[in-house]
């Protein structure tokens, strides 16, 4: 643990960024310069501490970040009692709401930190360290920090891009544009992918799902899209398609659960654990956020949660329309007052007998004030549960990029134009379909593409919103009395850090 401490760049990151920041903070002797100074880089083999270190601080998404980043589409929407969350899902926003400014703070102490590992790591390898490893750790870095621009830039639009793990440095450092953001990440990858392991993740021993070549291609191709370079984004999941390891987990509901851990169908992947134990150290992420704050589990004890995340109800009858049913049914878990929200409407008085306010493990789902259905995408059954522990959703791990998602990347790429000997964008598009039992497409359109992303990504990581609002598409985002306009397409700057940042508030209208 000592060694730990010593190596240990965390400290780097927080003295420019904590909201109450005062900018004097740039001013003074970062807090563990002398232990990084004091480290034996020619025992090299303690780098792989920095590169565990750098896994965590991916791991460790807070709670608050993910709404933030996947709220406004009309797949999804916020319940509970946090009322400027709620005024964001209807697109009027508060910059002083402390949510936005957590969310800033966690990605840039992420980003700020992987610069750190990133700088240590050169280290090692200039006092002897195989140059092949080092340059591999650092570019699996390259691609988390450039993930996180990604959704960094999404929120904000124009954005200060970390260039070293000096946070003072971040003064002298311009604003680049949402285009010039997206392009500094397709370079990064470009960087990255030579030196990065060519396998699944979950095909590595080093790091059992860690970051892979096909992870950035992955993100390259996210960002060539919002750059609407579609030849680029069809290259990069062309290769990816092309390997042929990767494969869509047969069974969708539980790619979600305890089984999808660590499935061939992840190119990207928050893990946490409880080790198998009843008691002892845990590892998880505040699954509370989204549990049902009353239910009736299959397994007596199992916890509950805050029931904050509400699946919309737009989204259930156009999985109806659609004949749906194993993808609405992982997506989306009933409560009596939501079925018969959806019931009270004339097209759809009668339901498929399968929707119930009990899930097919058998957890029942009650009536609560805060909500009328529940996500089942970051549900874990009770029976699932590791015997001894009731914590909700504990041992469950989160899906970022998917199989499926660079499939439907593909096909979207195709159907603006770009040409593929990868896979054609009806193969592309079928082979998501069949997964779930749908009949095959021909002469696929980009609207079915888009139709057939909002069926597969529906409540996850702000995919639908910004699917629509590549394309202009936005009407979908006028429902329920919502309206939105082009200007609302980002958040503004957090309060608090306008009062820090001259950069911003020269921006800000």
């Amino acid at each position: 643990m000592r060694l730990f401490n010593k190596l240990s760049i965390l400290a780097l990151a927080p003295a420019f960024f904590l909201p109450m920041a005062c900018t004097d903070l740039l001013d003074e002797p970062l807090e563990n310069v002398q232990r990084v100074e004091e480290t034996d880089y020619t025992q090299t083999e303690n780098m792989m501490l920095l590169v565990y270190g750098s896994y965590a601080q991916l791991n460790d998404l807070q709670w608050e970040s993910f709404p933030t980043i996947a709220l406004r589409g009309d797949d999804v929407n916020p319940a509970g009692d946090q009322q400027p969350l709620i005024q964001t899902d209807l697109f009027e926003y508060d910059r002083n709401f402390w949510l936005y400014n957590s969310t800033w703070l966690n990605l840039y102490s992420d980003i700020i930190y992987w610069h750190g590992a990133m700088e240590e790591l050169m280290k090692y390898q200039e006092a002897g360290a195989s140059a092949a490893l080092t340059n591999q750790y650092i570019a699996e870095m390259k691609v988390m920090r450039s993930f996180e621009l990604l959704i960094l830039a999404r929120l904000w639009g124009n954005i200060l891009i970390p260039t070293s793990s000096q946070p003072r440095e971040l003064y002298s450092v311009e604003l680049s544009t949402y285009d010039e953001v997206m392009q500094h990440i397709s370079d990064q990858m470009d960087e990255a992918i030579p030196a990065l392991a060519s396998v699944r993740p979950n095909q590595r021993t080093d790091i059992p799902g860690g970051v892979s070549r096909y992870t950035a291609l992955a993100v390259k191709a996210m960002a060539n899209l919002e750059l609407k370079n579609f030849q680029a984004a069809a290259d990069a999941t062309g290769e990816i398609i092309a390997e042929g390891s990767f494969s869509l987990q047969d069974d969708y509901y539980q790619l979600f659960k305890i089984p999808g851990k660590l499935s061939g169908e992840n190119l990207m992947e928050l893990q946490y654990s409880d080790y198998g134990t009843p008691t002892g150290t845990v590892n998880r992420y505040l699954w509370d956020f989204f549990g049902p704050a009353s239910w009736t589990p299959a397994v007596a004890g199992a916890g509950a949660g805050w029931g904050f995340w509400e699946p919309s109800a737009t989204y259930i009858k156009f999985m109806l329309d659609r004949g749906e049913r194993e993808r609405l049914e992982a997506t989306v878990l009933f409560t009596p007052d939501g079925i018969a929200q959806i019931k009270s409407d004339p097209a759809y008085a009668t339901l498929p007998a399968w929707i119930s306010n009990t899930s097919k493990d058998g957890d029942v789902f009650n009536n609560h004030p805060r909500y009328k259905f529940l996500s089942g995408k970051f549900y874990l059954p009770s029976k699932q549960l590791t015997p001894g522990r009731f914590t909700y959703g504990e041992n469950k791990n989160m899906p970022v990029i998917r199989y499926s998602e660079v499939l439907l990347m593909h096909a979207e790429a195709l159907t603006n134009g770009a040409t593929s000997s990868a896979m054609t964008a009806d193969q592309a598009v079928n082979a998501v379909r069949s997964r779930v039992g749908l009949g095959p497409l021909s002469g696929v359109t980009l609207d079915q593409v888009l139709d057939e992303k909002f069926a597969e990504f529906a409540t996850e990581w702000g995919i639908r919103f910004n699917d629509l609002v590549r394309y202009g598409k936005t009407e979908p985002l006028n429902y329920e009395g919502r309206t939105y306009t082009e200007a609302d397409r980002f958040l503004p700057y957090p309060l608090e850090q306008l009062d820090i940042l001259p950069q911003l508030k020269e921006a800000q209208p």
